[in-house]
Formats: structure tokens, sequence, C-alpha cells
């Protein structure tokens, strides 16, 4: 019979990750542990990580809703789980637990692994191209990250504006530019609604010049209207992220999508309910000539790799996914992830040192 158990961990980054919500300085993981009682040495992963102030189930009471997980699980003698009844165990109002537990029978079912999809990737035989993410600060410490993300070889950079006075920012995406033009580098950035209505269009117009990729959420989540509007004029692609989350409904997410037409959207499985969840984003933006990149959402190497594996089995082109985050803590579980010029790896040589 399958058993269900949960450990935790508090995440410490190497520096402050600053979010549309404010500064974090920690980050708690919850590791789901699936596995059988005549082979328990075959165990199944999954990380629930609510991103503190934005993710649907970042509540008070979230460890307990882990634990009765675990508990339901295990007293109700499962022989075998599969992907789909992780919907009717775990509702969409907490997709990171959604997530965790999609994860970790996947990882059960497929021999204990972490390698949740066979392919070129979880075989480590191919890499993934990334974007480079530069975190906001001062524009001293975004002007070493670029510094060092260039010199580590990215073809693609996103930077993280709407902290510091515009002007500098330009001044930034201006010093990054004379270094490496558009034919050299992507830049993408993400302004997490940083942007009022009223400013958005005159703010977009004067990033236009630095011939970006997109950016993410220009404003505030909700303002379809307004979102809409700036889609059909924005000189700069937008891409929705922030507006996604809590759309849980098929009938409120081709709603959503028919209204404001974005040119792409962000999918952070953490955020969005998941593996079969974000599946089905994929497959409405399809149909609707939208296209998409994976983003993990500062999930520990456990959520990365599971991301990061959903991206090697769904996406078919050279285009970067925003994978990587798993850098930032000095406490993370060790993996065979690497990043190597711009591409994450699954080194199948390194071990993983997992959570007990």
């Amino acid at each position: 019979m399958l058993v269900l158990s949960y450990s935790k961990r508090v995440l410490h980054f190497n520096f402050p990750a600053r979010t549309s919500r404010g500064a974090l300085s920690e980050h708690t993981a919850y590791y789901l542990r699936l596995h059988d009682e005549q082979q328990p040495a075959r165990v199944g992963y999954g990380e629930a990580a609510p991103l503190a102030g934005l993710s649907p189930d970042d509540r008070p009471d979230f460890e307990q809703l882990v634990a009765a997980l675990c508990e339901q699980v295990t007293r109700t003698n499962y022989t075998s789980l599969r992907l789909e009844e992780a919907e009717a165990l775990v509702p969409a109002t907490l997709p990171a637990l959604r997530f965790a537990l999609e994860t970790a029978i996947l990882d059960w079912q497929s021999g204990g692994q972490r390698q949740l999809y066979d392919t070129a990737f979880s075989r480590g035989e191919a890499g993934i191209p990334i974007n480079g993410l530069i975190w906001m600060g001062d524009a001293a410490f975004m002007r070493q990250q670029i510094e060092k993300k260039l010199a580590e070889g990215y073809s693609c950079l996103k930077l993280k504006i709407g902290s510091l006075d515009f002007a500098t920012e330009l001044q930034l995406l201006a010093e990054i530019r004379a270094v490496a033009g558009p034919e050299r580098l992507t830049l993408r950035v993400d302004a997490n609604g940083a942007f009022a209505p009223a400013e958005a269009s005159a703010k977009l117009a004067a990033l236009a010049p630095f011939v970006l990729h997109s950016i993410e959420q220009p404003i505030r989540a909700g303002q379809l209207a307004a979102m809409a509007e700036l889609c059909r004029s924005s000189p700069v692609p937008i891409a929705l992220d922030e507006e996604l989350i809590g759309v849980m409904k098929p009938e409120a997410q081709e709603q959503l999508l028919d209204t404001v037409k974005p040119p792409y959207i962000i999918l952070k499985p953490t955020l969005l309910g998941g593996l079969v969840a974000t599946r089905r984003w994929m497959t409405l933006a399809q149909d609707r000539g939208i296209a998409w990149w994976l983003t993990s959402a500062l999930e520990s190497n456990i959520g990365l790799n599971a991301v990061s594996q959903l991206a090697s089995a769904y996406v078919h082109s050279n285009f970067p996914q925003g994978l990587g985050t798993g850098q930032l803590y000095h406490n993370n579980v060790a993996s065979p992830l690497r990043i190597r010029a711009g591409k994450l790896h699954s080194d199948l040589q390194e071990k993983w040192e997992l959570p007990t």
C-alpha cells in the first residue's frame, strides 16, 4: 500500500529575492514522499513551496493541509495512483500542493529516479536554453549580475524592473545594449505590475528602442480592459504572468485569453495548479496562436527539476525558458541540475541528496 509523508525545509536566499510583493529572505518548502510499503526504496518526491503573498495557497494552515493530505492518501490504502487523481485529492485552490502530489506520483511511477518524463534532458543528453535572471536591486547590484551573466555565456537575459527610478533602469538597458546588440542577446523585462495604467503606454514607448523580446505584466493583474488595450497597442510584446494566477475554471481561462489577446503567457506550475493544469493552459494558448514559456517560481531543486522536465517534454524549440532559480539558495537540495553556457543540464553522474 502507498504511504505519503512529508518533511519541511526553510530555504535561505544567498541575497534577498525581491518579488512583486516585497523582499524575501527565506522560503519554506514542503517535500512530499510517496512510497509503497512493499518497495520502500522506490520513493517519489514532490515539492510544495507556496510563494509568500502571491500563491493562492500561501495561508497559515498550509502545513496542516499538507499533513491532512498525507494522512488521507495513506489511510485510503492505494496500491497505485494516477496523475489525474491528484485533481480529486487536492482542490484547485491549493496549486502548489497539487503540483507536489503530481510530481511525487510521476516520480514514483517512473521508479523513483527523479526522471518524470523520458526526454533527452532527463536522460542527460541535452540541455534546455534558459534566460539569465537579473534580480531587482540597486544599480550597482544589477550591473554586477548583468556582467556575470554575460560572462557566463547567456544569450537571453531577463531583468526585473520597477523598483528603481525608471531613468536608471533605462540606463541599465542602454549599457547592456552597448555591449550586446539584439542579434547577440535577447532581452526580456518583468515589471511585476509596477506601471500605473495611465503611464504604461509612455513607459512601453521608452522601452521600445532597446528591442526587447517582451515585458511581463506591465500593470497589475485584474485590469483586463487596460491590459487588452496595452496588448493591442504596445510596441513591446506583452506576456501575462500574475494575470493567470487564481484563474482556475476553463471557461474563465478562455475568456481571459480571448479578452486580452496577449502575445505571450508565462506558465508557472506551482502557481497555476500543477502539471495537468499547466498543460491545459498550453493547449488554450496554442489554439489561439499565443506563445508561452515555462518559468520556475523560486522552488528548490525538487520543484525546479519537475518544471524543467515538463519543459523538456512539451517545448519543441530553442526558445529560452525561465529556469534556474534554484541557484538562489545556499541550503538547496543537492541535485544533478547544472547550468552551463546558458543551458540547464541534468548531469546524471551527480547524485541527489534528498530530504528525509
